[in-house]
C-alpha cells in the first residue's frame, strides 16, 4: 500500500475584490464582490513507502498548499487524500505522531529559548521515552555538527544553523513521512550541501518517505529520482527526473575539445554555441540531429575528445515554467 495517496484533491479560496482608492474603499463597505481563486485543481498523485520525491513548480504553483493539506494544516475544498491510512486534515494523534513539516521560511523553535528547550517540549508533545530521546538528539546533532549550539538562544543562531536546528525537531520524535518544503531556501552553498548530504544518509537509514519542494533544482538532482510538477495548481508532469529531461527537451549538448585552435563560425553552422575558447566548445543540437552531427563534425575538425549530454534539468524545467516547450499533461 503507497505511504501517501491523493485523488483530485482540490483547494479553492474566496477573496474580497476592491477597487483602489477611497471610492473602492466606500463602495466595499456597502457591497463586497468576491472571486475564487483555485490554489490546487484536481491534482491526484501516490508515493511508495521509502520514496524521496521532487515536488516542483513555479511559486504559486500550490505545492506549500498541497503539503499543508497533506500535513493536516489545511482542510481541501474538495478530493481525497490518504497518508499511512489516515485522512490527514483529521489530525487524529496517531496520524500526526507518524508525521513531520519542516517549512524554511517558518520557524517551528521557540526564538528566546535554546533549542534544547524546544527539543525537551516536543518529547513531551511526542511522548518520546527518554532514552530514546536522548540517542536520537545526541545522534541527530552529531550527524548535523550542532551539538555546541544546543544551549544558545535560537535568535542567536545563523540561518543555517537554526535550519540544522529545526531538522533535528522535526526527526527527533522518528516520522515516517517528512514534509519538507523549501529547507535549504536562504543558506550558502556549503550548508546546502551538509543538508543535502544528512538527509540522503537519513532516508538511507530510516527507509522514511520524504516530499521534498526546493527551488534549488541541485537539492531535486541530488535527493530525487522521481519528480511531480504542479503549475497554476494542476499536475503537469509524475515521472523520474531523467524522463523529464529525456522528453521534455529536444535538443542534447555536444562537448568538444579540440587538438588546435578552431574559428567559432566554423561551429555555428552545426547548432546553437553556448560557450567556446580557443580549443573547447559546447554546442546546442537538435536531438534527432546529434549522432550525424557528432559524426560529420569528427570527420571534418580536429576533435581531440568529444561527449554527447542531455540538457541541464534546471534549463528543462526553467522553459516548462515559462511555457518555452509545450508539456502534455502526464
Amino acid at each position: 500500500m503507497p505511504a501517501i495517496v491523493v485523488d483530485s484533491l482540490r483547494k479553492s479560496y474566496i477573496i474580497p475584490k476592491k477597487a483602489a482608492g477611497t471610492s473602492g474603499a466606500l463602495r466595499a463597505l456597502f457591497s463586497r464582490e468576491t472571486t475564487q481563486v483555485d490554489a490546487v485543481k484536481d491534482v491526484s498523485f501516490s508515493i511508495e513507502e521509502g520514496e524521496i520525491v521532487g515536488f516542483l513548480g513555479p511559486n504559486g504553483a500550490g505545492k506549500t498548499t498541497t503539503l499543508k493539506m497533506l500535513s493536516g494544516i489545511l482542510f481541501p475544498t474538495g478530493g481525497k487524500a490518504s497518508v499511512l491510512g489516515f485522512v490527514p486534515w483529521e489530525r487524529k494523534n496517531d496520524y500526526l505522531r507518524q508525521i513531520s513539516l519542516v517549512m524554511g521560511q517558518k520557524n517551528q523553535l521557540w526564538w528566546d529559548l535554546p533549542a534544547a528547550d524546544s527539543f525537551l517540549l516536543l518529547k513531551e508533545i511526542y511522548e518520546v521515552p527518554d532514552t530514546l530521546y536522548r540517542q536520537r538528539v545526541d545522534e541527530l546533532c552529531e550527524l548535523l555538527e550542532i551539538t555546541q549550539l544546543l544551549n544558545t538562544q535560537v535568535r542567536k543562531l545563523s540561518l543555517g544553523e537554526r535550519m540544522k536546528c529545526e531538522l533535528v525537531a522535526a526527526l527527533l520524535y522518528d516520522p515516517r513521512v517528512i514534509f519538507l518544503d523549501e529547507p535549504t531556501i536562504g543558506l550558502d552553498v556549503v550548508s546546502q550541501q551538509r543538508i543535502r548530504q544528512f538527509l540522503k544518509d537519513y532516508q538511507i537509514r530510516t527507509a522514511s518517505t520524504i516530499v521534498l519542494t526546493s527551488h534549488y533544482m541541485q537539492d531535486i538532482k541530488e535527493l530525487c529520482e522521481r519528480v511531480v510538477i504542479i503549475d497554476h495548481g494542476e499536475k503537469i508532469f509524475d515521472d523520474r527526473l531523467a524522463t523529464l529531461v529525456r522528453e521534455y527537451s529536444d535538443v542534447r549538448m555536444l562537448k568538444l575539445e579540440f587538438s588546435e585552435k578552431v574559428d567559432l563560425t566554423d561551429l555555428t553552422i552545426y547548432g546553437r554555441v553556448i560557450s567556446s575558447d580557443n580549443l573547447r566548445c559546447m554546442i546546442e543540437v537538435d536531438r534527432d540531429k546529434v549522432a550525424a552531427t557528432a559524426a560529420e563534425i569528427l570527420s571534418k575538425l580536429p576533435v581531440a575528445d568529444i561527449a554527447i549530454e542531455e540538457v541541464e534539468a534546471d534549463e528543462v524545467i526553467r522553459k516548462i515554467f515559462t511555457r518555452e516547450t509545450v508539456v502534455v499533461e502526464a
